[in-house]
């Protein structure tokens, strides 16, 4: 079987200028995804997708196989990443002269993620059949007890209701927010009908602290901190076995 990963970093992040390069716990933040995908062992070829030149050197020095000029239309901030996504995995299967039978798309801003989450996710893809898998956390808010809407006359009430009261939290159905880390696809999903939801689509629950996804200057400072704190962790372990 052929997996490929595509990680898709834009050039353009208004909440923070330069960060997919931007280093982080010693590496440019693109790096440490790229190291997780070759970690795992199950990629044919890793491609970065991006519209700027900065990016793909940095990609390139990481590690990986092949660089793919994301189209302009592609790169705009209104654009869906889903066709970026196909686009990179069509170039890929290009690259290696076949078609690939899974895709894995790791976002660059969720670099505290381990291989082995990579790993689980395609083996809950294969154990299931499922079109798709995506990643998630359990929900800080549930819509059953403590997510509200807020009306356009300005009333506020619950984003889901059932027929039975919720007065416990616990009591609620388990509700999780995507974390956006991991996404799996068999190629015929998401060559033929790129979505992110399928009748099949499975979710992988990760902890929360490795579903940090970076999209401001505070969740920059905090990944580099867990970061830190792991390879500080990581070496404390190995001395104290030696």
């Amino acid at each position: 079987m052929t997996l490929i990963c595509t990680i898709l970093a834009r050039g353009g992040s208004k909440g923070v200028p330069g960060k997919n390069i931007r280093p982080l716990a010693g590496k440019p933040l693109i790096a440490w995804s790229i190291e997780q995908a070759k970690a795992t062992g199950l990629f044919a070829l890793i491609a970065v997708s991006s519209d700027d030149a900065d990016i793909l050197a940095a990609g390139q020095a990481a590690g990986a196989d092949l660089l793919v000029k994301r189209p302009a239309e592609m790169a705009t901030d209104d654009a869906s990443k889903l066709p970026a996504i196909r686009h990179c995995a069509l170039e890929a299967e290009a690259a290696l002269g076949r078609e690939a039978d899974i895709v894995v798309d790791l976002q660059p801003t969720s670099p505290l993620r381990l291989p082995e989450d990579i790993a689980a996710a395609v083996a809950l893809r294969a154990e299931t059949g499922a079109q798709s898998v995506i990643t998630g956390q359990v929900a800080k808010c549930s819509p059953y007890f403590s997510l509200v809407e807020e009306a356009p006359d300005g009333v506020a009430s619950l984003s889901k209701t059932l027929d039975r009261p919720i007065v416990r939290r616990q009591d609620a159905p388990r509700c999780y927010d995507m974390n956006g880390s991991i996404y799996v696809w068999t190629r015929a999903a998401l060559v033929d009908e790129p979505s992110v939801f399928y009748p099949t689509t499975r979710l992988l629950v990760m902890p929360e602290e490795r579903s940090v996804d970076i999209d401001t200057q505070l969740d920059f400072l905090f990944a580099d901190f867990l970061m830190r704190r792991r390879l500080g962790a990581a070496g404390d372990a190995m001395v104290s076995q030696q």
